[in-house]
C-alpha cells in the first residue's frame, strides 16, 4: 500500500496525515495494488491520481476532457455523490469498450468534503 497526502501545491512534508479540509481516497490499479491518498478539497480526481505518481493513469490531455484517458470505475457506494456526468463526458466515455455503470472521467471528478472515502479502480487499459 501507498500513502501519500497532496494539497493545491502538490505532495506535503506529512503522507499519511489527515486534514480537515481534505478527502481520504482509496485508488486501486490494474495491477491490484492500493494506493490510500489524502487530497485536499478542490483538486480533480485525476490530479491527485496522476501526481500520487501512479503511472497507469495516463491523462493524456491534462484534464482538458478532450481523450478519456483518464477513465475510472467508481466505487457503486460512491456513484450518487458524484456531480451528473456531462454530456461532454458521456459522449467520450461511450467511445470506451470498457465502459462500464461506474466509469467516469476523473478529470471531471472535483474532489470535496462530500467525497472522502471516495473508492475508484482503474479499469483494463484501452491504449
Amino acid at each position: 500500500m501507498v500513502r501519500a497526502t497532496f494539497d493545491a501545491e502538490g505532495l506535503t512534508a506529512s503522507p499519511g496525515d489527515v486534514r480537515t479540509d481534505s478527502v481520504s481516497l482509496a485508488v486501486t490499479t490494474r495491477s491490484g495494488e492500493f494506493h490510500q491518498l489524502n487530497s485536499a478539497i478542490g483538486l480533480s480526481l485525476m490530479e491527485v491520481i496522476r501526481d500520487s505518481g501512479v503511472d497507469e493513469l495516463l491523462a493524456l490531455c491534462g484534464g482538458v476532457l478532450s481523450c478519456a484517458t483518464c477513465h475510472v470505475l467508481v466505487d457503486p457506494e460512491h456513484l450518487g455523490k458524484l456531480d451528473p456526468i456531462s454530456d461532454d463526458e458521456d459522449d467520450l466515455l461511450s467511445g470506451l469498450a470498457a465502459r462500464e455503470p461506474g466509469s467516469r472521467l476523473s478529470c471531471q471528478i472535483r474532489l470535496q468534503s462530500g467525497l472522502n472515502g471516495l473508492a475508484v479502480t482503474l479499469p483494463a487499459e484501452e491504449w
